[in-house]
């Protein structure tokens, strides 16, 4: 269809063109105005929502973890799910559904061979089989592992006619196939030495870029151990604790022979730092000792050096066992004697120590081995290590209450990773995300919240990092809060099979999973169970001697006490409640702790409310408004809810603030007072009588901004809307009708 046909079409004309390749017409003038609309691959592909509901009728016949599997390799193609509808209404019986997953499989095969791959030339068909053993590839790696130099004209190629290309970057450098399609093309690959060579020369070009673990991963699949093996001694253990993706390592393991692996210290010392970050310690303790077959070493350097790491990992062993004293003193030692070049295990010393003194309450020592950490990891360049450090900062910062400064610590650290791909994975960019979602929800910005600690768990996941626990803990919470039980328990549910496959020793999660479930318990009124664990809990880390708290929550012992005074006053003694969170709000001025005495604060606050002691409650609430001065709301959100009526009118008597605003925004329309209405107007809204009282104070338009942190544009606008709503014309006399409506005292 020529173009010019566009430029003559009859006025109210729509002509709809579909095509499985961009075709090759002028139409940038009709883009220009606006008169083309192109819905491309992308548009076409359905949401995880749209699978469901495109599987609905057949969902409740299918295992959950089957059903998401399919959706998952479907990709949202939905010719692919409507085989699998057709294979189903085709078996019938509800039992032979998983049959007809099989057949369906056969029918998508079918129609792509037909479809798709029989209508490519024979060049671009072989170019196909042969990257189809490549999880992810470049131009640069299809030349080298094909031994040719046509690659980026095959993609192009590939890209013009939707051939079932995923870009994974936004350079358009990197891609793979769709799942469906590239296990069409493995299927009907040529056997024998064709995907070995491939391999092979892939593991030669990963090497010479300089990504040593994929060119292991490329040697495994061909079958050369030596080679990988080779390859992982190429590794040093500053890239691992950097990466810290320790699931590509353990399934390096898997495939290597022990004999192998314990044949060099070098093999050794990598291996039993990758079982310490992956939490399995008693096979990390029992690797780390093996390095004594190589003492006395060639020289005192080395000597000295191979004692330092294996002090170095008897201490974040110790810390998972929870064993403060031998973590302290591993860890003390091996920076003593750790060679300047072994930054990597200096670093992670460093955090082990800053946890444990959160841990232990002494919040300025953890502030000072953050700084440290920083500083070391700025030496020495490694944006990987300064994003660790600049999450420790974020963490510390979060138990001492400065939740905005916490914030802006997560977002340097993720702009320290910016220049990384994005189709590698990194544990710490993982931490990152799941710790900033987890902040956001402390600000309650909820919804924000929850999209971030989804995608910090999806990647958390893939590189078998523990974090995924604070992520599935803080959604179980907000599922709970939400009234989402089922919801909730799922979650945590989850994560306890998570850390049961990954063989993770219940001290790193039990308590923290249990203290989330008494949390829900209580909410549900279920509080013979919650009383039960939180008792069991009580005497785990609350007693003498008390357990360390795990290392993914430090502060664990406060917060069993923060539920045992909610249970305390759902049990009807309100004097014990009281008497735990004065003793709480004690013990975080103590330590510098200010948000778990916050926490303490508000819940006195509405346990005096109950009682009627609202001067006292008063008296509370000014002091919880200082306390949140970091940016924590969330310790508010039960005020919010049950006392939003008080909470508003002691808002109002008070000066204006980033605290108070915010709280105001977060209030309940309800709550707003409904003064008489001038000339048919609509009720003043928060930010509006915010705005009114600093007008009544003589603040000018700058200042009002300044102070509520708004556009001077957005004072203008809603000055503008005052007057018209209080029917004046100045400033003056709308501060005047104001008092005269009751707005202002």
């Amino acid at each position: 269809m020529p173009a010019v046909f566009f430029n003559h079409l009859p006025v109210g004309l729509v002509v709809m063109v579909t095509s499985r390749q961009r075709p090759d017409w002028h139409l940038a003038r009709l883009r220009l105005t606006r008169q083309l609309l192109e819905i491309n691959e992308q548009d076409l592909r359905l949401t995880h929502a749209e699978s469901m509901a495109v599987l609905d009728r057949h969902s409740s016949s299918l295992d959950s973890e089957v059903l998401q599997n399919l959706i998952q390799r479907s990709e949202g193609w939905v010719a692919g799910l409507r085989f699998w509808l057709l294979a189903a209404s085709e078996a019938g019986d509800e039992s032979a559904f998983s049959q007809a997953l099989r057949g369906s499989e056969v029918l998508i095969r079918e129609y792509l061979l037909e479809e798709v791959i029989d209508c490519l030339p024979t060049d671009v068909q072989a170019f196909l089989y042969d990257t189809a053993c490549l999880e992810r590839f470049c131009a640069g790696l299809c030349d080298a592992a094909r031994d040719s130099h046509d690659s980026v004209e095959m993609i192009r190629y590939l890209q013009a006619h939707q051939v079932f290309l995923v870009p994974l970057d936004e350079q358009g450098r990197w891609f793979r196939y769709h799942h469906l399609f590239s296990e069409l093309l493995r299927a009907r690959q040529a056997g024998g030495a064709q995907p070995t060579r491939l391999h092979l020369n892939a593991c030669r070009w990963f090497s010479t870029q300089g990504q040593l673990d994929e060119a292991v991963e490329q040697a495994l699949r061909a079958g050369h151990l030596d080679v990988a093996a080779n390859l992982v001694q190429s590794l040093s253990e500053e890239q691992l604790l950097a990466e810290q993706n320790v699931g590509m390592l353990l399934r390096w393991k898997m495939d290597l022979p022990d004999d192998l692996l314990t044949s060099t210290p070098r093999l050794i010392v990598l291996y039993a730092w990758a079982l310490g970050l992956a939490c399995q310690l008693d096979a990390a303790e029992e690797l780390a000792n093996q390095l004594s077959r190589f003492l006395p070493a060639p020289s005192a350097t080395a000597q000295k050096s191979m004692l330092a790491q294996w002090l170095a990992l008897s201490g974040i062993i110790a810390r998972g066992r929870g064993d403060s004293e031998k973590t302290e003193r591993y860890c003390t030692e091996a920076l003593l004697t750790l060679p300047e070049k072994r930054y990597g295990q200096r670093l992670v010393c460093l955090s082990t120590l800053a946890n444990l003194a959160v841990a232990n309450g002494d919040l300025w020592r953890a502030r000072v081995l953050n700084r440290d950490a920083l500083e070391l990891a700025q030496r020495v360049a490694n944006p990987l290590f300064e994003a660790l450090a600049h999450y420790d900062r974020a963490r510390v910062l979060q138990a001492r209450g400065e939740i905005l400064r916490a914030l802006d610590e997560v977002r340097r650290g993720q702009q320290r990773l910016k220049g990384l791909s994005t189709v590698r994975l990194y544990a710490v960019r993982a931490r990152l995300t799941l710790y900033e979602g987890y902040l956001l929800t402390l600000r309650l910005q909820v919804d924000q919240g929850r999209v971030l600690l989804l995608a910090g768990l999806a990647e958390a996941r893939a590189c078998r990092d523990i974090s995924v626990l604070i992520g599935h803990c803080v959604i179980a919470t907000m599922e709970g809060c939400a009234g989402r039980f089922a919801e909730a328990f799922a979650e945590l549910a989850e994560v306890e099979r998570l850390m049961h496959i990954w063989d993770v020793p219940p001290i790193y999660y039990l308590a923290m999973v249990t203290l989330v479930k008494c949390e829900l318990w209580l909410l549900q009124g279920r509080m013979d169970l919650a009383e039960a664990w939180l008792l069991r809990l009580t005497q785990a880390y609350n007693g003498e001697p008390g357990a360390a708290a795990p290392e993914c929550h430090p502060q664990l012992p406060q917060h069993i006490e923060l539920q045992r005074a909610v249970l305390d006053r759902l049990q009807g003694d309100d004097v014990a409640s009281e008497q735990r969170l004065q003793a709480l709000e004690r013990h975080a001025r103590e330590v510098g702790a200010p948000l778990l005495g916050l926490i303490a604060m508000t819940q006195q606050i509405g346990l005096l409310l109950s009682q009627t002691r609202r001067d006292e409650a008063r008296e509370l609430l000014l002091r919880s408004l200082q306390s949140a001065a970091g940016g924590a709301l969330i310790p508010f959100k039960t005020l919010l809810g049950e006392h939003s009526q008080w909470l508003h009118e002691q808002l109002l008597q008070l000066p204006s603030c980033k605290v108070r605003e915010a709280l105001l925004e977060e209030l309940p329309a309800s709550c707003t007072p409904t003064p008489e209405p001038a000339h048919d107007s609509d009720c003043l809204s928060v930010r509006e009588l915010g705005v009114l009282h600093l007008i009544a104070q003589g603040c000018s338009n700058q200042e009002i901004s300044e102070q509520l942190f708004i556009s001077l544009h957005t004072v203008k606008t809603h000055a503008s809307h005052i007057n018209s709503k209080l029917g004046v014309e100045r400033r003056t006399q709308a501060v005047a009708r104001a008092k005269a409506l009751g707005l202002l005292g």
